[in-house]
């Protein structure tokens, strides 16, 4: 794709997506979905009050801990699972029945065993960030050459430096992925996290305005959550695209 169409095609969407918006806004009334103007300016009001950026704050540290946590865990049992067959073996049913049960289901549980604090909604965020990391992370060790493999293997390379010289190497920018996909999801975690166990971030925001029937004061926070989102995306973008160059 051209240069120039990376940055209006979404442009273009952008204000596509506000048009249709303001018509809904005029069409269903202020109470239902505010209008693009009126959400601007609750926006400027809430981060001039601080608030919204405290919460963001918050939210935004729960999910780093929880991105930590899942990446240490999903990293080196990718490597068990690529590089052992009787691990796979043993290990994979129980791996693909636990993804039949939602993440958010194990908050309850979570603030039972740990407490209120920012530890279980960072456990909650490191199990939505846990699987995608894992399984590319699995896909990367997999898919590398044989031969490449094969041959440092007959220069005299052993398990650690086939690690470090030929196997993190090619298989970075599928880890990477797995990186951008989870940690975007460690965002969502934080939130159900502070529905279920309290805090001051976003969730708790969330649930204030909700009880006010604050459509404005939701559509905010949103947007917020989104903002972050966003911004761990490209951020983890920009590093891929870094590892591809070098």
């Amino acid at each position: 794709m051209r240069p120039g169409r990376t940055i209006s095609a979404p442009v273009v969407l952008g204000i596509v997506v506000v048009v249709v918006w303001a018509l809904l806004a005029a069409a269903l009334g202020p109470v239902l979905v505010p209008s693009p103007a009126d959400l601007a300016t609750r926006l400027v009001a809430e981060v001039a009050d601080g608030d919204l950026l405290l919460g963001a704050a918050s939210t935004f540290g729960v999910s780093a801990l929880g991105c930590l946590l899942g990446l240490l865990v999903a990293l080196p049992l990718g490597y068990l699972l690529a590089s052992s067959t009787t691990a796979s073996a043993a290990l994979g049913p129980y791996l693909a029945a636990s993804q039949a049960i939602p993440a958010v289901a194990f908050a309850p549980l979570l603030a039972l065993w740990f407490g209120y604090g920012p530890f279980p909604k960072a456990l909650l965020c490191a199990l939505l960030v846990f699987f995608p990391i894992l399984l590319n992370t699995v896909l990367g060790l997999t898919t590398i050459d044989r031969d490449v493999v094969d041959a440092a293997r007959v220069d005299g390379a052993g398990r650690w430096q086939l690690l470090v010289h030929i196997q993190s190497q090619m298989a970075l920018p599928s880890v990477l992925t797995g990186v951008r996909n989870g940690f975007v999801l460690s965002i969502t975690g934080a939130v159900v996290g502070e529905f279920v166990m309290g805090g001051r971030g976003l969730g708790e925001l969330l649930t204030v305005f909700r009880d006010r029937v604050d459509t404005e004061g939701m559509v905010a926070t949103l947007v917020v959550m989104a903002a972050l989102a966003v911004a761990i995306n490209l951020a983890v973008r920009g590093l891929e695209r870094t590892v591809r160059w070098w």
